[in-house]
Formats: C-alpha cells, structure tokens, sequence
C-alpha cells in the first residue's frame, strides 16, 4: 500500500477549506494593524483647526487665553467679571496692589428715616366744616405760592362773607355821618366868630363831629375785623356764596392729598400736604450706647436702601435732652440741605464712627465703585502677557479718612484689587466689551 506524502493536500476539499481560513485571518491583521496606526497618529488637520480658533478668539476684543485656569464664578450680584488686554490696562489706566490690614474707627450702624422739612412743610386743614366742592392738585405735582389746591363750600363762609358786606354797608354810613357833622362844626365855628350863634350850638357842633369820627372809627375796624375773619377762612368776600379756596402758603410739591371732592369735612380736618423737596430731615433713634456720639452741629453719614452704593451726610441740628423712657433710646436729627434724589419716608442706615479702633482692610477711596447700586471692589487675576482678568465683590465700607476707606467686610489681606482705573472696569462690565486698541 502506497502512502500520500502529506494527507492534507491529497483531499481537494480539505485543501480548499484551509486556504479560505488563512486568508480571512490575514485580512484581519491587516485591518487591526491599520487601526492601530491611525489611534497613534496625531490628527493634524483638526489641530490646526483648534489652533486657528483659538488665535482668532484671543484677538476679539476683550478676550485672552491666558487667564486663570479653571471656571470664573460670578459675583453676589450675578455680574461676570471681564478681562483686559495689555493694551486696555494701559488705556484704562489701571493698576492694582495687595489688600493691606490697618486700623480704623469702629463703625455703628443706627436705623434712620427720612422725613419732610418740617419747617418747609404746610399741612393745610378745612378752616371751616363744609364740603369739598373741587380738589385741584395731585400727590406729586408742583405747586406756586398762593395757588389754589382745594375749594370748600361752608356755612362758615357765607356768614363770614355777609359780615363783611354788613360791615361795609356800615362804614359807608358812618362814614357819611361824619363827613356831615365836620360840615356843621365848621359852619358852627364860622358863626360863633361873628357872634351869629351862641356859643352853646357851636360845643354842640364839636361834639357831634368827634361822636361821628368816632363812630367812623369803630366801624372801620369792625370791617377790619370781618375782613380777616373770611381772609382766614380763605372767602375773599366777594359775596356771601359760601366758598372757601385753600391757597398753598409755599411754592413746593404736593405730598399728600387727603381731600375728595364732595365729602363733607369738619374744621380742622386734613386735607392737603404740602413741602419744600430740596430739604429733608433725617430722624434717628439712638440706643443709649451710642448717645455720646451725637453733638449738636455734627455729621451723620448714611445710606439708603434705593442708592446703597452711594452715601449722604447731614448736619445734626437737635439732639434730645434725654432718653425716652419706654425705649431707652436718644432722639436725634439732622437736616439733610440738599435732598436730590432722596425722597421723604425713605429708610437710613446712619453710619456713626465710634472712639474704639478695629481692624479693616485699607485700600483707595477710588477703589470702591458702584455696581449695580452694591458697593463692588474688582480683583485682579494678572496673565503673563500683561493683561488681567477682573471680578467684582461686594463689599462693606467704613470710615474714610485721608482718600483711604476701610472695608469691614468682602476682602482679606493679600488679595489683589484695582487700586486705580476701576472706573474704567466698572464701564466696561456696564456696556459689554471694549476695544482692544485706542
């Protein structure tokens, strides 16, 4: 029996089968080979790409690449910080330094309000019961002196008006009784000195005339006395129609205007305020701690809830001579010369520097701006190119004294803050971008 040399090429079948598998391996080393050179490769098309974006969004203006690292949070007030250029630092004039550590005045912070001038304020009441006929002004509105703000139909009036036509009437009578008895006194005195009458009838005479000057007298002052009488009442006497025009005694605005036209009011009810805006009062209460620190001519620095970022004084012009017995507290008050846009019934915050020394981070007055009515500092992040990265944060002032402002609250020593040019940060965050170049 003769044998093959190799039995696994004799069969035609098997030979076939074997060849097949061997291929299908081969193509699969060379797909994974090919897969393996292409994870290991660097894809330079995409990193050119990268790369071109990249340059492109360092040249818009405000932007840099080489920022802090890792987010930029925003701020309490929900404001992003922004960054600059090298250049825009330049143009800006901006500078910063490294918060330092001193010593300032303590600070107290006493609740205040705002209250109208009361002695540039009119609260005019009914001068008599009636009804109100016409209400011609509105809260808000500016009025002249002597204008007419409501009109009242009273009783009052009208006997006020007839007293006055009455006395009128009277005065013209006397008036011409007068005139009639100087006549007959002068005649009488002619006759007597030609001995035409008797002495008798010329005393008469002379007594008649004196009666009837005097009767002219009183007569006249009661007329007076009826024309001040519907003066105060506000009828100018025209007639006795009963109508009472309540004129402003001060040019000023309209603060309140409890008058409405048809109700029936009594005397002394309150109808209409009047004020002079430009002078405000500003009313404090003081607990007893603090009672050493008020003095009659003295400043109070205070804010304002609507303007917290900005601060206002007044001059103390009372200080109570003791402490109301149920609050235990000090009334103080301070006049506020130019009120601006403060408006009465505002709440204060009165900043009173105490005698004890704290400590507080001191930086530049320049430095602390505005933002969004919050008292902001910006933080400097610097970048290698000369440019920088800067975000706001609140903070809580003190004292100022010498161009310096101490900050009671927001900052630690060493952090780096805009010392100059903050100004020009604080417009650049307010209108989006800035260009690079100037």
């Amino acid at each position: 029996m003769t044998h093959a040399p190799n039995a696994y090429i004799t069969d035609p079948h098997m030979n076939r089968s074997h060849s097949m598998r061997m291929r299908s391996c081969l193509v699969l080393l060379v797909i994974s080979a090919a897969c393996a050179r292409s994870e290991t490769k660097p894809d330079t098309t995409r990193t050119a790409i990268a790369k071109g974006d990249s340059a492109k969004t360092a040249n818009l203006p405000g932007m840099s690449m080489d920022g802090p690292k890792g987010a930029r949070p925003e701020d309490v007030a929900g404001v992003k910080g922004v960054a600059f250029t090298a250049a825009q630092v330049k143009h800006g004039g901006v500078s910063w330094e490294a918060a330092t550590v001193g010593t300032s005045a303590s600070v107290a912070i006493i609740p205040g309000q705002l209250l109208p001038n009361e002695d540039r304020t009119s609260r005019l009441g009914a001068p008599a019961s009636g009804r109100v006929v016409a209400v011609r002004v509105q809260p808000g509105e500016r009025v002249k002196q002597g204008q007419v703000l409501v009109t009242l139909q009273s009783p009052d009036a009208a006997i006020a008006q007839s007293d006055v036509s009455k006395a009128a009437a009277e005065v013209s009578t006397r008036r011409a009784s007068a005139t009639y008895a100087r006549t007959a006194r002068e005649r009488a005195e002619r006759l007597l000195a030609i001995k035409a009458i008797p002495r008798q009838d010329s005393e008469r005479a002379v007594a008649d005339d004196e009666a009837a000057r005097a009767g002219l007298a009183q007569g006249e002052a009661e007329h007076r006395r009826a024309l001040n009488t519907a003066r105060q009442l506000g009828a100018d006497g025209s007639g006795p129609n009963g109508e009472i025009a309540l004129r402003s005694p001060l040019a000023g605005v309209v603060l309140q205007r409890l008058a409405v036209p048809g109700a029936v009011v009594d005397a002394g009810a309150p109808l209409v305020v009047v004020t002079d805006p430009s002078s405000l009062w500003l009313q404090v209460n003081s607990p007893e701690k603090f009672a050493a620190m008020f003095k009659s001519g003295g400043q109070l620095r205070f804010t304002v809830p609507a303007f917290a970022g900005e601060t206002f004084t007044a001059r103390v012009t009372a200080v109570g001579a003791g402490l109301e017995p149920d609050t235990r507290t000090l009334m103080v008050r301070g006049t506020v010369p130019s009120a601006g846009k403060l408006k009465a019934e505002m709440l204060a915050s009165v900043l009173v520097a105490g005698s004890e020394q704290v400590t507080a981070v001191i930086i530049p007055e320049d430095a602390v701006q505005s933002l969004d009515g919050k008292s902001v500092v910006f933080l400097a992040t610097p970048d290698s190119k000369g440019g920088a990265y800067f975000q706001p944060r609140m903070v809580e002032i003190g004292t100022r004294a010498n161009g310096r402002v101490a900050v009671l609250r927001g900052l630690s020593k060493g952090d780096v803050v805009v010392t100059r040019g903050a100004i020009s940060i604080r417009a650049q965050m307010k209108k989006g971008s800035m260009p690079m170049e100037m």
